[in-house]
């Protein structure tokens, strides 16, 4: 089960959410995860849902896995830069894997959900692509040069399906249609150094702050389909989801064969007969198990019943197109 001893990762952004849940999955592999965030002993003072790194540490080694927590502001490069000094210096240049996860701009999407662009003030664009784009950019610099001088390693960049559809806002859109973008970039420059790049789409994730928006987002008349995306928690995975597929991933030898593309989370679930926290396996947004319980709420009983049979991207797309925006 420990199959990922002796390997060193990085998550960043790990104090709560998904970036917590992806290095508790890493250490229950057995990993080193080096983790970082804002808050180290502390929530940081601008939020008001708790969350640090010593809590993310203390959750890894029960796991199973070593855990070193980084305090590290990703807005700020020189920072960043001693991060992977450190990581290069403790651990004689090995690293094996990095996965993009911080990002700054859960609050800001929650005070303008609702409203226009053009309603917003033009640093809600920074909010949403700072921390959470550019820094991504920035952590696989370090940390391809790394991988490279060694031939080998992995940078999961976390997205999401609001690359291909409408979701929050527009900076929201544009900076996860970026992200894989990137993550396709980077495969292609890495490849010949046998480095890998995948970007990570988990599906609906009940994590701290989207809990908390999907209460927040309750739509008052029950006809209402604009929020029944947030509200009725149907589907949902847990953010440990996410780190025990990519504890598989980075374990797969054949590795190279995924690079560039992108990696939906329930449908490595399937693939490496991963589980939830809860026992169970959630479906693929793209599925049709997901899909027709989603639309006809009376099927959602009956889930089990019907085929894991995944839509073609072209019709997803103008189902996505035609729906109702959340």
């Amino acid at each position: 089960m420990k199959h990922l001893e002796g390997k060193v990762t990085l998550v960043t952004g790990a104090t709560r959410g998904i970036g917590r849940g992806i290095a508790i999955g890493l250490g229950e592999a057995g990993a080193t995860v080096y983790i970082t965030g804002r808050s180290l002993n502390n929530s940081y003072a601008n939020d008001d849902i708790s969350g640090t790194l010593t809590e993310t540490q203390l959750a890894v080694e029960q796991a199973g896995g070593v855990c070193i927590p980084v305090q590290v502001d990703h807005s700020d490069d020189e920072q960043v830069r001693l991060l992977f000094e450190r990581i290069q210096n403790e651990q004689n240049g090995q690293l094996d894997l990095l996965v993009n996860n911080a990002y700054s701009g859960v609050r800001a999407i929650k005070d303008a959900y609702g409203r226009p662009f053009w309603d917003c003030e033009p640093s809600l664009w920074d909010a949403s692509n700072n921390v959470g784009l550019r820094s991504h950019y920035v952590a696989s610099v370090f940390a391809a040069r790394m991988m490279t001088r060694r031939k080998s390693g992995l940078i999961c960049t976390i997205s999401s399906w609001g690359s291909m559809s409408y979701i929050f806002n527009v900076a929201y859109g544009v900076g996860k249609t970026a992200c894989d973008r990137l993550a396709a970039d980077m495969a292609v420059e890495l490849k010949p150094y046998n480095v890998a790049s995948v970007s990570i789409w988990p599906g609906i994730v009940g994590t701290e702050l989207f809990s908390r928006f999907a209460s927040e987002a309750n739509p008052t008349n029950a006809t209402n389909q604009r929020n029944s995306f947030f509200s009725d928690r149907y589907n949902w995975e847990t953010p440990l989801f996410t780190g025990r597929a990519i504890a598989k991933l980075a374990g797969d030898a054949n590795i190279m064969n995924r690079t560039g593309r992108l990696q939906i989370v329930a449908e490595l679930a399937s693939q490496y007969g991963i589980v939830d926290e809860n026992g169970d396996r959630p479906a693929s947004l793209r599925s049709l198990r997901f899909v027709l319980p989603a639309a006809l709420p009376a099927l959602r009983q009956y889930s089990s019943f019907i085929p894991d049979i995944k839509m073609p991207w072209s019709l997803l797309l103008l189902t996505a197109l035609s729906s109702p925006k959340v």
